[in-house]
């Protein structure tokens, strides 16, 4: 309790709040609240940048898979559509526009039609909460963010049961069941480990999470006890199975199941299934960075001091320094996302699937039991172990300084040596996939050109 009010009195003090909320980009530089025309012009605005925003994660990410797949397959994947296949995803979209677009004659119409627009809204929704930087969020005063976005998201599993069930079609249903069960029982080791990085900051604000972890890569929640660090994998493992990414996409399961619960669909509403999946993917991305990898700050501190900097002084304030940080805070959050997005994708061309019951055996007998260990010891560390909280940069908290310390130093030798222990892990990933890339250019593709006839037979 007395660190919510810490943070709530720190938040408060910080230059660009409105009340209770920080301001918005807009805010900032008209120095005052929008009227009515002005917010209905900024929702349009919002609304349409988040769309496009959302079209092109998709985008970007079904060429960007495809072209992981065809590495990891040695083969060259989309090569043919523009500069090394980029406008591929483009080109489907548009065949997908003019595909006919088929209903079951023995289905539920309403229920069918509806379905993958209730499958992509809570995709499209979610961005509102999502800080790309300090003042690059449509909703910075949404004070429980964080289960905000999961709870939209969660709407998700209503329009994979509405797809298979008005289908009319035994391998929907099949598919759609099976995303019921495992949307279910999964929730609750995801929900935990979230609850185990909102303990620790001790806000659900999903800005001020951002400016929590703005004093360098050892002030990031992952590193700031054992539990949290270990809520982070479970987190993402959990999040495998919220998004159906391999190993646990048995809702489509094509082995099995011909396409599962979107078998009937075609043209543009199959298309919203998979936009709906690629931008839940970049939301759960979003939130993994946003609460355990330091939102949009980078790793040396440096835009949480700049930001100090450039907000110091209310009646002064460096816009330009502001809108470069919030540019550049944007790109570090992306990045962020990216690469937790292409691990997804590792994982699914790497891992076979297992069975439904060996999935709901992973989550009840195995995460289950860890998430509860993990919340239980979080709340002890908490109670026992003195930390250094608030906010970097601001009031007295130095966080390169030893003298700030003082006091919690035992919550300081456990953040560095986490801190190394996580830069060692991420190292040896990162070589390992630059090995794999630099040596498997020599490998010879299985797509390329036969030889010719002359050629084989002289061979021969």
């Amino acid at each position: 309790m007395s660190q919510s009010i810490t943070h709530s009195a720190l938040f408060t003090a910080i230059p660009l709040a409105v009340g209770e909320r920080q301001q918005t980009l807009f805010e900032t530089f008209m120095g005052r609240k929008p009227e009515t025309w002005e917010l209905a012009a900024q929702i349009f605005v919002t609304a349409a940048i988040f769309l496009g925003v959302v079209s092109l994660v998709a985008m970007f990410c079904i060429w960007w898979e495809r072209k992981v797949a065809g590495h990891i397959q040695s083969r060259p994947g989309p090569n043919r559509v523009g500069p090394i296949g980029l406008l591929q995803s483009l080109a489907d979209g548009l065949k997908l526009l003019v595909k006919e677009d088929l209903v079951p004659p023995l289905g539920d119409k309403l229920l069918f039609r509806l379905a993958p627009y209730l499958a992509f809204a809570p995709a499209f929704a979610a961005f509102l909460a999502l800080p790309f930087g300090p003042n690059l969020v449509a909703a910075p005063g949404l004070n429980v963010g964080v289960f905000w976005i999961l709870a939209i998201l969660s709407v998700e599993v209503m329009g994979v049961i509405l797809a298979g069930w008005s289908s009319n079609n035994k391998w929907s249903v099949y598919g759609a069941m099976r995303e019921a069960c495992q949307m279910v029982s999964y929730e609750i080791p995801l929900g935990i480990s979230i609850i185990v990085g909102v303990m620790t900051a001790g806000t659900l604000n999903m800005v001020e999470l951002g400016h929590l972890q703005g004093g360098g890569i050892h002030t990031w929640l992952i590193y700031r006890n054992p539990f949290t660090f270990l809520a982070f994998f479970i987190y993402f493992i959990a999040s495998l199975a919220s998004n159906k990414r391999a190993p646990f996409d048995l809702p489509e399961s094509e082995s099995e199941l011909v396409a599962g619960f979107h078998t009937e669909y075609s043209g543009l509403r199959w298309s919203f299934f998979f936009f709906a999946e690629y931008g839940a993917m970049f939301m759960v991305a979003g939130i993994q960075s946003s609460l355990f990898l330091g939102g949009w700050q980078d790793p040396f501190g440096i835009l949480g001091y700049l930001y100090h900097q450039a907000t110091q002084n209310p009646a002064n304030i460096n816009g330009s320094l502001l809108l470069t940080i919030n540019i550049i805070g944007a790109g570090i959050f992306s990045i962020k996302c990216l690469g937790l997005i292409f691990v997804q994708m590792w994982i699914r061309w790497t891992l076979p699937r297992p069975r439904i019951d060996q999935v709901l055996y992973a989550c009840i007998k195995v995460l289950l039991p860890m998430a509860c260990v993990m919340l239980l010891g979080a709340a002890l560390w908490q109670l026992l172990v003195p930390e250094r909280n608030g906010v970097p940069w601001w009031g007295d908290y130095q966080p390169f300084s030893l003298t700030t310390w003082h006091g919690v130093m035992a919550s300081l030798v456990t953040q560095i040596v986490l801190t190394l222990v996580g830069l060692s892990g991420f190292l040896v990933v990162t070589l390992w996939v630059i090995y794999a890339f630099a040596t498997g250019r020599n490998l010879k593709q299985r797509l390329t050109d036969p030889a010719m006839i002359d050629e084989a037979v002289e061979v021969a």
